[in-house]
């Protein structure tokens, strides 16, 4: 008998996302708020009202799950609420219905400088390299020790990663870091030939999973060493 309302119970509640998935698809067709489906707060039936915002929390998750799958490139907070029409209180209990639901997917849900995007989680990263081996790129040590010292260090110019790494800098490896669009130049050192000043980038706190510089690990080897000034 348990079992049996559990059933019904689920099927009513399924049914409730159903129609509000409907409702939403109509808003959308005619440019109208998301928000509009949010029920009142002043309703007498609280229950309902609870069952209600869970159904339009979970419709918008999937519509903002949609977004991001599309998406050629992470949507920020303001993208995903301006295309939704949503409220910033909307948005953030439809994302985290999202979360919540992505933890039962391969999909996990990444924030980034530039914004959120669904990614395949680390766990699943060694059979993706067995059988797509190609699709995994070894960067050279040279590549990612010239990196970590702009990443660290910045503003820094040519010599200054000279200076530290003890070795001259490839002209290649630059060029690698230009074309991932992980660098950037930006000013110049008030010193004779004024270099250029290195700087990362938000695609490099993509590619690496970071929204903040602040976020880097300590490295403790770089500790020792000062850009000359």
């Amino acid at each position: 008998m348990q079992k049996l309302v559990e059933i019904v119970k689920f099927c009513h509640i399924y049914k409730n996302v159903i129609n509000v998935q409907h409702a939403l698809d109509n808003c959308m067709q005619n440019n109208q708020p998301l928000s509009t489906l949010i029920p009142n707060s002043d309703s007498d039936n609280i229950a309902d009202d609870i069952k209600n915002t869970h159904a339009t929390a979970t419709a918008l998750s999937r519509y903002i799950e949609v977004l991001l799958h599309a998406s050629e490139s992470p949507l920020t907070a303001d993208d995903l609420k301006k295309h939704l029409m949503i409220s910033q209180d909307e948005f953030d209990v439809a994302l985290a219905v999202l979360e919540e639901r992505l933890s039962h997917s391969v999909l996990t849900l990444a924030k980034t400088a530039s914004g959120y995007r669904l990614q395949i989680k680390d766990s699943y990263s060694r059979i993706i390299h067995q059988v797509f081996p190609e699709r995994q790129e070894t960067l050279s040590q040279a590549l990612l020790e010239t990196l970590s010292v702009i990443a660290y260090k910045q503003p820094v110019t040519r010599s200054d990663i000279e200076h530290i790494r003890g070795v001259s800098v490839s002209s290649h490896i630059l060029r690698q870091l230009f074309d991932k669009g992980w660098i950037m130049e930006k000013g110049h050192k008030d010193v004779l030939g004024r270099p250029a000043l290195l700087h990362t980038t938000k695609a490099f706190l993509d590619a690496f999973g970071l929204t903040d510089l602040k976020e880097l690990p300590e490295l403790p080897d770089l500790e020792n060493f000062k850009v000359d000034g």
